[in-house]
């Protein structure tokens, strides 16, 4: 006679199995994969902890262990990712949003409540909308513009706006940067680009470095590539007052990047992750 596994059983030997392999956070990644293979939340799993699973769920959360095991971040694996509380969908057309990403997102919905009345928001290499969407969401008298170079992201974007209940004020272009966009300035303008030197790619974990779009990684030479295309484009279509956030990555690009954009600008400061690390280049034209 087959054993009977629970909820639990597979929990616990999917913990260890992840933990033996040196992924991280084994508990959080088998929860996740499990939860998703029995159509539940994270709290369901608790709350039937003693459900037996049947044959058909055990062979779904068997292939995502597999998937997982083999390199495939578990977003890919079950679509979906969290993101400023807001669901989103994912998969290998677009990076999968990250939690220091937020710290953007937070503060643009902080400076954005400064002013009156509507305002419009521009987000540069969109991907998967989350910066774009979560604004739109938190900030109802936003407009919201998303634009990418990838015609497959923006598939991606358009339909976790329908998600998330903003289609009617979030809009996604096709666009090289800010090449094709013709819609006056914007109160702020956000934007996650590229920013990992190309020579330090091969560091990624291999399950970023083989799974996630490489153009969506690559910065150039020094990371800063895209950047420095786009801060005299952003200047062009920034109001006065009017606000550039950029995530930033290696320590010393928030820097060289203000050094790169000259006086012109009225003012910056940087924010950084909870590992102190610099993360967000926040520069003021006013």
């Amino acid at each position: 006679m087959s054993r009977e596994w629970t909820v639990q059983d597979l929990l616990s030997w999917t913990k260890s199995h992840f933990e033996g392999l040196g992924i991280a956070e084994p508990r959080l990644e088998a929860e996740v994969l499990l939860a998703h293979a029995l159509s539940l939340d994270r709290l369901g799993l608790y709350i039937q902890h003693d459900r037996p699973a049947n044959q058909e769920e055990r062979a779904s959360f068997r292939e995502m262990v597999r998937r997982r095991v083999k390199g495939e971040p578990t977003a890919y694996i079950t679509g979906q990712k969290e993101f400023m509380s807001l669901p989103f969908r994912v998969d290998r057309r677009v990076l999968i949003p990250r939690p220091d990403t937020e710290i953007l997102v937070e503060e643009s919905i902080r400076l954005l409540r400064g002013y009156k009345g509507e305002v419009k928001v521009l987000d540069v290499g969109t991907g998967s909308g989350a910066i774009a969407i979560s604004i739109a969401k938190y900030v109802p008298q936003a407009l919201v513009y998303g634009v990418d170079i990838s015609e497959e992201a923006l598939e991606v974007a358009k339909a976790n706006a329908v998600l998330n209940g903003v289609a009617n004020r979030v809009f996604f272009y096709h666009s090289d940067l800010l090449d094709s966009v013709t819609s006056g300035t914007f109160q702020l303008i956000a934007a996650n680009l590229p920013y990992i030197p190309s020579e330090k790619m091969k560091d990624l974990p291999p399950e970023v470095r083989e799974y996630e779009p490489r153009e969506a990684l690559d910065g150039g030479a020094e990371g800063l590539t895209v950047y420095k295309r786009l801060l005299p484009q952003a200047w062009q279509h920034l109001s006065v007052p009017g606000f550039l956030l950029l995530e930033v990555g290696d320590a010393g690009q928030a820097e060289e990047l203000n050094r790169y954009a000259g006086e012109a600008w009225s003012g910056y400061y940087v924010l950084t992750d909870l590992g102190q690390r610099e993360r967000v280049l926040v520069l003021k034209r006013g």
